[in-house]
């Protein structure tokens, strides 16, 4: 595998649009592209809002960005920490946000690092039928009260018999000192995202000892659910390998194995034909983004195949708590890779990269 061409999706420009962050692209019926991404003075600002651009040419060229997704909810002041946009039809797009209420704890961070909870959050959903130009309203997948706030790190996933899946992670509320027992859960959808089912658990270490953060996901060609979790250690506070979890039956039953490379998988670029680029981004060790492809999602990454996508000059030392951990995600400056399949039977890596106070969003094009 080889990079074939780089560039930018969305540059700083200083100010108010001095950081770009999740990022995130998909390919459109008609083969354009569409990225999204969050832009702000800071990478934590609670003024930061969400922006798409479109390209027509594999990325060498991007609009300029258009705001579409209203950051208020339910007459509540809000932010928009991620928007997913999922493909369903030939004018169908859906758009999956997590939406933090940014009233309930106003100037806090997201996340409380003597507690480990994190402000309230919502995952909303809304429709376009004009390739993204324009939306419905928000509207909210309900979760229930044992979820608390639902983390959202995938966009929505379409099955072969067309039901949808959300996959959201669990946290505790802001205030909430208990024992954070994290886990993975489901909510699926019959009706092309007009309701969705209560929550199912997929994954969780009923200990609460080892938490599967970041989960990616993707769909073969032949059905099969594969996910890739960022696999972090709380008792020893350290990231484990990535593990990847398999499942035949629409996320019913589970296969587990740990792959040969560690901290925060990147969403998988799953190509007509099964081959797979998985990207991860490697903070404490290399300091680096990477990327391997594999023969298919389930098959292994042979370390003969690895790029490097990106390499940071930034120091990696880890903090000695899970709060400390939380909060030091807001202080990275490059990270969050996401892989998409291109028609032309490349791979595209949309990352975030840049100095504390200058991020831009960057794509890389690689050929298998």
């Amino acid at each position: 595998m080889k990079i074939v061409s780089t560039g930018v999706v969305c540059p700083s420009e200083g100010g108010a649009r001095a950081v770009a962050t999740f990022p995130s692209v998909v390919v459109l019926p008609d083969g354009s592209l569409l990225a999204s991404y969050r832009i702000g003075p800071s990478k934590d600002s609670n003024g930061s809002i969400a922006e798409l651009r479109w390209s027509t040419d594999l990325g060498l060229s991007w609009s300029e960005p258009a705001t579409p997704f209203s950051t208020s909810f339910g007459g509540v002041r809000g932010s928009l920490q991620v928007v997913y946009i999922t493909a369903l039809g030939a004018s169908h797009l859906i758009a999956c946000s997590l939406w933090v209420d940014q009233e309930a704890f106003p100037g806090q961070p997201l996340f409380n690092e003597s507690t480990e909870g994190c402000l309230p959050m919502k995952i909303l959903v809304a429709d376009s039928f004009d390739q993204g130009h324009t939306w419905t309203e928000w509207r909210e997948v309900a979760v229930t009260e044992d979820v608390g706030p639902p983390s959202l790190t995938n966009p929505i996933l379409r099955l072969p018999d067309g039901a949808l899946i959300v996959s959201i992670e669990t946290n505790k509320p802001y205030l909430d000192s208990s024992k954070w027992l994290q886990r993975v859960v489901y909510c699926y959808s019959s009706d092309n995202g007009r309701s969705w089912t209560p929550p199912r658990t997929v994954c969780q270490d009923s200990a609460g000892d080892i938490f599967h953060w970041d989960q990616r996901a993707g769909v073969t060609p032949d059905g099969k659910l594969v996910t890739f979790s960022w696999v972090y250690d709380k008792p020893a506070n350290r990231y484990l390998s990535i593990r990847r979890h398999v499942s035949l039956d629409g996320g019913a039953n589970w296969t587990t194995e740990t792959l040969d490379f560690s901290d925060q998988a990147a969403h998988p670029a799953i190509l007509p034909d099964g081959r797979t680029v998985l990207a991860w981004v490697d903070r404490y060790g290399s300091q680096s983004i990477r990327a391997r492809a594999a023969a298919s999602a389930d098959a292994e990454f042979p370390v003969a195949t690895e790029v490097v996508i990106y390499e940071a000059q930034q120091a990696a030392a880890q903090t000695s708590d899970t709060g400390g951990m939380l909060i030091d995600m807001s202080r990275w400056s490059f990270g969050l890779p996401y892989c998409e399949a291109l028609p032309n039977g490349e791979a595209m890596i949309v990352y975030y990269a840049g100095t504390p106070a200058s991020m831009e969003i960057r794509w890389a094009r690689l050929a298998l």
